[in-house]
């Protein structure tokens, strides 16, 4: 479905002439609003993906079928583009680590060699706070935070790697890079938080106190802010190499939140607690039942969850205001607004694009 066209159109300057971009993932959650932003400001835009996305077709976007780990052909999904936008990636929170590191890691350094190899000069990648988290709050943190000495899943420890390597990749200019850390994307069409929410809705528990606080971001403030730094990275090549945190930059109670999306969804909210240890118990029985039996699907509950969801996560985002002059431009009244009304949409036709 094509969200808020022409206030998307009114939002950015165009650039001075019509960019050629490709975006890794562009039938995706995130991927697909950065294309509708790129098109809607007159960029010629390809994607490149697994699959097919009729979506896609209908905003003008030109598809290309790939593999991510293959590297001819990321290579060839390359050729002639300004720049890329890497927002393809293996998310969530159970799964063998080799699946992440062929996807997270191998299919970024594809998106390298790509683009020292068809000489594209910038290559905005998508990466994720959780590099950074160590089990513990993290409060008003800035890209300074370390990574830590030791990582509670597959994803983060694959996303950090990757990060890693685009960020050295950018310091040297081969490609210029900007690496963009998103927190908790939502909005509609998402196919990962909102959808989680909705359909535990019936047995989440807060954990803890659930006087956490966490950042989270609406899907148009997130795509904004890749696009601001594909413009600002042309403008000013000393920015190349850096990493930014995004969000609403209005940090909100983790447990608010999830109500405020179950009330989107016209559910009730949350009732009743389980302490932080109970949580993280129950995620590690749960990781044991299915690392032992092999069960398909993902565990109820994981130790890495029980700690996202009792810890403060929320992040200083003044260099992005500074240097990319990022400021969110939908508030987060109005994105649950705009969810509540998508989610109404999806309920009387579950087949709406």
């Amino acid at each position: 479905m094509l969200q808020n066209h022409e206030s998307i159109k009114g939002s950015l300057n165009r650039p001075q002439h019509p960019e050629r971009v490709l975006v890794t993932g562009g039938g995706g959650f995130l991927g697909y609003a950065l294309c509708e932003r790129l098109r809607a400001r007159g960029d010629r835009v390809a994607s490149f993906s697994r699959s097919r996305y009729p979506e896609l077709d209908q905003i003008g976007v030109s598809q290309i079928e790939g593999d991510l780990r293959d590297e001819e052909e990321v290579a060839r999904a390359c050729r002639d583009v300004d720049a890329v936008f890497h927002t393809a990636a293996k998310a969530g929170v159970w799964g063998r680590y080799e699946d992440y590191f062929s996807v997270n890691v191998t299919g970024t350094r594809n998106v390298l060699a790509a683009c020292r190899k068809n000489k594209i000069p910038r290559l905005i990648h998508t990466s994720s706070p959780s590099v950074v988290f160590n089990g513990n709050d993290m409060a008003g943190v800035n890209e300074s935070a370390p990574y830590p000495a030791r990582f509670h899943a597959a994803y983060p420890e694959t996303k950090a790697a990757a990060e890693k390597e685009v960020t050295a990749a950018g310091r040297q200019a081969a490609p210029m890079t900007i690496t963009i850390r998103p927190h908790l994307i939502w909005g509609p069409r998402d196919n990962h938080l909102v959808p989680r929410i909705i359909e535990r809705a019936h047995r989440l528990k807060r954990i803890g106190p659930g006087d956490n606080r966490v950042d989270t971001i609406y899907i148009d403030n997130a795509a904004l802010a890749h696009v601001l730094a594909a413009d600002r990275l042309a403008e000013a090549p000393e920015l190349s190499g850096r990493v930014y945190f995004v969000s609403q930059d209005e940090p909100i109670p983790v447990w608010d939140m999830v109500n405020r999306i179950l009330a989107a969804a016209g559910k009730p909210p949350v009732k009743g607690a389980v302490s932080f240890r109970a949580a993280w118990t129950a995620g590690l029985v749960l990781e044991t039942v299915y690392r032992l039996f092999l069960l398909k699907g993902e565990p109820p509950m994981t130790r890495f969850v029980a700690r996202e969801l009792a810890t403060d996560h929320w992040f200083d985002i003044s260099a992005a205001k500074r240097d990319l002059g990022y400021r969110p431009e939908v508030s987060t009244e109005e994105g649950l607004r705009r969810l509540a009304e998508w989610l109404q949409a999806e309920a009387r036709n579950p087949n709406i694009e």
